[in-house]
């Protein structure tokens, strides 16, 4: 496991604290746990463009094709 010194304003200490307490973690395990939130928020937007850079139109539209053409179910309308 790796380790680093961060510098935070005492205020976002302060806050992280406060709410590493009020979820039962230690400061290391909120810090850790926003890391890692972070990380997967971002990723997906690279793994989307990569995959969209690969698609092609025309498989696009044999696929729309292929869906039926009915009215949504009720749970389903605005």
């Amino acid at each position: 496991m790796g380790a680093f010194t961060i510098h935070l304003p005492n205020s976002l200490h302060d806050k992280i604290e406060e709410l590493a307490k009020a979820e039962g973690l230690s400061f290391n395990q909120f810090m850790v746990t926003a890391a890692a939130e972070k990380i997967a928020a971002l990723l997906p937007e690279d793994y989307l463009t990569q995959e969209a850079k690969q698609g092609k139109r025309a498989d696009f539209e044999k696929v729309l094709k292929a869906v039926p053409h009915i009215e949504p179910e009720e749970h389903d309308r605005f």
